[in-house]
């Protein structure tokens, strides 16, 4: 565990590292690792210096809260609170998400049918502005407005130093039922049964996500923490997760590699790779298996154009890039995927039921402006990733510009991690334009750091 005064120093470190940003230049983290999928211009200036701020400070088994320093990754999260029995109430599928990221540019799991997102378990954060201040906020008190819109603000309000946040006790495996569905009604039905009871044919449900492979053939992933099952699997080998959903109607984990089961093959995307190919998987070395590598390589290719030069010599259309995770109300949700099966054609996407959290004690329904999902309504994430061919006479980025107007019109709203053409009134409404502009005149009245518009649509 790191000491509070090690913390202090590092704290320290990052206000001098802001300071010596010179006005008017762009403001970054100086991060070895990033999940994100949004090119940026490059910067001219020397990122902050986050190195002393990636540890787990303290876990409460009693109390059943963790404080954790911004930069620290959710691998290390876990190590640290599945030694006590808990895990974060909900733990994002990636290793190298760290939690000040998750919180502040969203994250989603199989917990979030009843946990909601990770931002709705934090007690309070600590933030550098971009006034160069470290101010402590929390739901009630005098930065209440802060915390409310530090949620999907992507940095541009400030960045989380130290996070309290809540955990949950967690059994030492999981039990799975993987249940299929050749309707997609009768699937969101399910969802809506699953997310009001947490129960399925009379067997409790603590985990609930799934895959659709075609509208009709898609899959509901049940977890239930357990202490003793049968046998484990284990995917981490020659054997790929996703493909076990086809073949086995019942399954089980340990806790540790169920919530790793996506990291593996970034869920099914390492097929880009040949990493799935039997060959290639026994001599690409475990150690490699995971998604900052496939990142790395396709952050690799971005900058290098290998493969499309390689398209372009055998004659191969140019490719979009289709990396979208988005919220749809559970009601819309069969009629979504049908419109995504006929027109974008991307096999397989990820299902995740979420519902914002329930208030637990007295006062209003939680609101969160710059991610403004509805209380009390169940939504599905859906998540695809990867490319689709560039049709004659269209110009890269249709693809995605007609996904956006189609999750506008279905009440839907999208995660910003990746590209995104809204125009700027459009963006303003969707993700609550003016409290965000009176929350930056208050914690950033020069206008230091980037506009939340600017880094997620123009890129910069």
């Amino acid at each position: 565990m790191h000491a509070v005064r090690d913390h202090d120093l590092a704290v320290a470190q990052l206000r001098r590292s802001y300071e010596a940003v010179p006005p008017g230049q762009p403001v970054r983290l100086a991060k070895r690792t990033s999940n994100l999928f949004r090119p940026r211009n490059a910067p001219r200036t020397p990122g902050l210096d986050v190195s002393g701020l990636d540890g787990v400070l303290s876990v409460d088994p009693v109390a059943r809260t963790a404080e954790v320093q911004g930069m620290c990754t959710y691998e290390r999260l876990v190590d640290a609170t599945l030694a006590h029995g808990l895990m974060p109430l909900v733990v994002p599928q990636l290793r190298t998400i760290t939690l000040g990221g998750a919180v502040t540019g969203l994250g989603i799991e199989s917990t979030s049918f009843r946990n909601g997102l990770p931002h709705e378990s934090v007690i309070e954060l600590d933030v550098l502005t971009g006034a160069g201040e470290v101010v402590s906020a929390r739901r009630e008190g005098e930065h209440a407005d802060l915390f409310a819109a530090f949620p999907n603000s992507l940095g541009s309000l400030g960045y989380a130093t130290r996070l309290r946040i809540e955990l949950q006790p967690v059994r030492r495996h999981v039990a799975l039922r993987n249940v299929r569905f050749t309707d997609l009604s009768e699937l969101t039905a399910a969802i809506g049964q699953i997310t009001a009871s947490r129960s399925w044919d009379g067997e409790p449900v603590d985990a609930l996500d799934g895959v659709m492979f075609s509208p009709d053939e898609a899959y509901l992933v049940l977890g239930t923490f357990a202490d003793d099952v049968p046998a484990v699997s284990d995917y981490t080998g020659q054997d790929i997760y996703y493909r076990s959903l086809r073949r086995r109607q019942r399954d089980a984990l340990t806790s540790y590699d169920y919530l790793w089961r996506w990291d593996t093959d970034w869920f099914w995307c390492s097929a880009a790779f040949g990493v799935q190919h039997p060959v290639v998987r026994r001599l690409w070395p475990t150690r490699w298996r995971r998604s900052d590598v496939y990142h790395r390589i396709v952050r690799l290719e971005h900058r290098h154009q290998v493969a499309a030069r390689i398209d372009r010599w055998r004659g191969q259309p140019p490719r979009e890039r289709v990396v979208q995770d988005v919220e749809i109300p559970l009601e819309r949700t069969a009629e979504f995927l049908h419109w995504f099966a006929d027109r974008v054609r991307m096999s397989p996407v990820w299902l995740c039921p979420l519902r914002l959290r329930e208030p637990t004690g007295a006062g209003s329904a939680r609101s969160w402006p710059l991610y403004p999902l509805r209380p009390a309504q169940d939504y599905v994430n859906i998540g695809f990733w990867g490319t689709v061919p560039i049709a004659e006479g269209a110009a890269d980025g249709d693809v995605n510009r007609e996904i956006e107007r189609a999750v506008s019109e279905v009440g839907g709203h999208k995660s910003l991690y990746s590209d995104a053409y809204y125009d700027r009134d459009s963006f303003d409404r969707l993700y609550g334009g003016d409290t965000w502009r009176a929350v930056r005149d208050r914690y950033d009245p020069e206008h230091r750091l980037t506009g939340l518009y600017e880094k997620a649509v123009a890129r910069a």
